[in-house]
């Protein structure tokens, strides 16, 4: 997993508001114990068991920041949208459409995962809406401690809506939770119907899935009735829009997914509220 590839490695990532300046983010991080210890263990033991344990407790690290992140976002009405997919399904085209038709409306920003540039997050700011750019380096996806950090950079508004578009990757996003509000997995269908089966985990902590590029269904080789039902397979209970963001065919599909979760975010911060 992630403690192999250099995801674990933060020192090389990188949160920008594009204007040539990183927002100065204050965190605490104490450590209280001492780095002068002996450290007089034997080293002949075997490595798998470490390897399984600073997976888990970087898991464990994770889910932790990911609870205080989606307390805070409740807290304020903030809807946040985890988008993933594979390299080039068209995240960042469905957003661009999306926040040209509703961006003033979902009071939208966006926070941009990628491992270099700012290509996406250029097409997202010509739209006219605010982005936080996020290099991760070598890592392959965003965790919670950078969308806090990207929060706190880009400071949106309480009732708004914040995309996250997370790295290009069908793995590792699928395992760290962010604490966002709902998970949006995007696929092609110039991918193949068959990555619900290949990518299992991806499928299966999907609240929507979003198959792309329909206006090229007629010169590929995918079967949208048997991408669903791969999906049912691993996901029962995953929403399945099928749509094209370069034509705009069954953008209405999308738009009221958005309007739904919207109505059902409201509903949880008055129950916040009334708890209070």
């Amino acid at each position: 997993m992630c403690t192999t590839c250099g995801c674990g490695d933060e020192t090389n990532t990188r949160v920008s508001t594009l204007d040539g300046l990183e927002p100065t983010i204050e965190h605490e991080h104490p450590h209280e114990h001492p780095h002068d210890h002996p450290h007089e263990h034997p080293h002949e033991h075997d490595h798998h068991p470490v390897t399984i344990t600073l997976e888990q407790n970087l898991l464990a690290k994770n889910d932790l920041l990911a609870a205080g992140n989606r307390g805070w976002l409740a807290g304020r009405g903030i809807r946040a949208l985890n988008v993933m997919s594979s390299p080039g399904a068209g995240k960042t085209t469905l957003l661009v459409r999306t926040l040209r038709d509703l961006g003033d409306q979902l009071q939208a920003g966006v926070i941009e995962g990628d491992q270099e540039t700012s290509l996406d997050a250029d097409r997202i700011r010509a739209v006219g809406r605010p982005v936080i750019q996020i290099n991760t380096g070598a890592g392959c996806h965003l965790d919670a401690d950078m969308l806090q950090r990207g929060l706190d950079a880009l400071d949106p508004q309480p009732g708004s809506t914040v995309f996250v578009e997370n790295v290009g990757n069908l793995v590792c996003p699928a395992l760290f939770d962010l604490g966002e509000s709902a998970k949006v997995v995007v696929i092609s269908v110039t991918e193949g119907d068959d990555k619900p089966q290949k990518y299992p985990h991806m499928f299966m902590a999907a609240d929507l899935v979003i198959v792309n590029k329909s206006d090229l269904l007629p010169y590929v080789e995918f079967d949208v009735v048997d991408c669903l039902r791969r999906i049912r397979q691993v996901n029962p209970h995953a929403e399945f829009l099928v749509l094209s963001a370069t034509t705009g065919d069954g953008l209405a599909a999308w738009y009221d997914w958005l309007d739904r979760s919207t109505s059902r975010s409201d509903s949880l911060t008055e129950s916040l509220s009334d708890a209070h």
